[in-house]
């Protein structure tokens, strides 16, 4: 049979009339280009070039020439375009003239870190739980000041249009491969939450991405917005997007972090791989925490993490060790990342940082399982914490040797460049609260 044959056939049994071509740029956004399904033989025998230079961090003008491969397990018909004008989508690496993976793509620095996982015959797994919050438009058609949708809480029974609306969410995420697990409100008025299936990061970081844009699109098309900024409110909890990961061997595909020996049921490996994200923690939070806003999370007594430390019981804590059922599902909750980020490019430094702790052997500090942020100031001072501030995140990223080699020096300099930019732009607004708080006194 001919190369790609039996793909075609497929396509062409779905009445598919056009492929949407996406990546990512370095801080996440979707990019793609659409091309007539009579093109895509043409595409995945030679790929399908474009100007990398317009791609934010992609590359300079002179090197702006590159091509996207499709990866044809990605394939999906897109929910929202099916009839006339069906519309499937494929996911691709980007590859430079010389038949290379460039380096600035982030699903290839997401690729290259698994395979020196895989050379140390691990494969890393993860499950990412990303929050939502449904806001109503304002009369203008604006979202800004945010309204959530409804004050609901924690678990609550959704209303008829918020359930009906997570399960059209549940729906589309279902018809893209995404195997969703639980849908349910979350503690903040308006706040969502749809966990889908753990497996493989890379396949975990493709649907996330999907995940993002596909409930974004649904939202609109049921009159609201979604939002994954997180901290749209004051006073309310932030989103998050916690990140539950294990190794496995490669060689049996048995969970290497399990030892039903061992208090908490953590293998050597597991413990070496936390004390690895434990050293790492500030070094990487600049890519896993990537905005100014995300700082405003980060803050003690919202459900988000601020000490660096781990435990079971304790939810302040960085990293937690959930009980597991059974040693196969024995897996790390790294609670710091939020779903603003590149989750390739987060789980890139989350593995780069883990694997660190296992070649170097690092020894795992004690557990702390005690409420962080009631702690007196003398025994919570003892603990370091994560950056307040974007700028000092990235001041430490700049100084971690392994998160810049996780990026490679193409993407940490770009991603860094950006991030600065961001920090200096706002370092010159003047916002509501500085007016309200000086202006009458100064």
């Amino acid at each position: 049979m001919p190369p790609h044959e039996a793909f075609l056939a497929r396509v062409a049994q779905d009445g598919v009339k056009f492929i949407d071509l996406q990546f990512t740029d370095i801080v996440g956004a979707v990019k793609s280009v659409a091309i007539p399904v009579n093109q895509l033989p043409e595409a995945l025998d030679h790929g399908v070039w474009f100007d990398g230079s317009s791609i934010e961090g992609f590359a300079r003008i002179a090197e702006s020439d590159m091509y996207l491969v499709p990866d044809l397990n990605s394939y999906a018909v897109l929910p929202w375009l099916a009839g006339k004008d069906t519309t499937a989508r494929l996911i691709c690496n980007v590859y430079t003239p010389n038949g290379q993976p460039f380096i600035g793509d982030p699903r290839a620095v997401l690729a290259r870190v698994l395979a020196e996982a895989e050379a140390m015959g691990f494969i890393f797994e993860t499950g990412p739980e990303l929050e939502f919050f449904l806001l109503k438009p304002n009369a203008d058609g604006s979202i800004i000041p945010p309204v959530p949708q409804d004050t609901a809480g924690y678990f609550d029974q959704p209303t008829d249009l918020v359930g009906g609306l997570r399960r059209e969410m549940t729906a589309t995420l279902e018809a893209f491969g995404i195997v969703v697990e639980a849908l349910h409100a979350e503690v903040a008025h308006g706040q969502h939450e749809i966990d889908f299936r753990y497996s493989d990061a890379l396949r975990t970081a493709d649907n996330a991405v999907t995940f993002r844009f596909a409930l974004k699109l649904i939202a609109q098309q049921n009159g609201l917005r979604a939002t994954f900024l997180p901290k749209p409110f004051r006073g309310m909890a932030g989103n998050g997007m916690h990140v539950h990961q294990s190794l496995k061997y490669k060689a049996t595909g048995h969970n290497a972090f399990a030892d039903p020996g061992d208090a908490y049921g953590l293998s050597r490996i597991a413990q070496q791989f936390i004390a690895g994200q434990l050293a790492h923690a500030r070094g990487m939070c600049a890519v896993l925490a990537p905005l100014v806003n995300s700082y405003k999370r980060l803050v003690a007594g919202y459900e988000a993490p601020v000490y660096i430390s781990w435990g079971r019981i304790n939810r302040s804590a960085l990293l937690r060790v959930p009980r597991a059922h059974r040693p196969e599902s024995t897996r790390v909750e790294l609670r710091c990342p939020d779903p603003s980020c590149n989750p390739y490019l987060a789980f890139a430094v989350m593995l780069a940082a883990g694997l660190d702790g296992i070649r170097r052997e690092l020894p795992l500090p004690a557990a702390s399982e005690e409420n962080l942020y009631l702690l007196d100031n003398s025994r919570s001072a003892a603990l370091p914490t994560l950056p307040a501030a974007l700028d000092e995140a990235l001041e430490v990223m700049a100084e971690d040797q392994v998160v810049r080699d996780a990026l490679g020096p193409h993407l940490f300099e770009r991603f860094l460049a950006a991030k600065r930019l961001e920090w200096d732009d706002y370092r010159l607004e003047v916002t509501q609260w500085e007016l309200e708080k000086y202006l009458p006194n100064y």
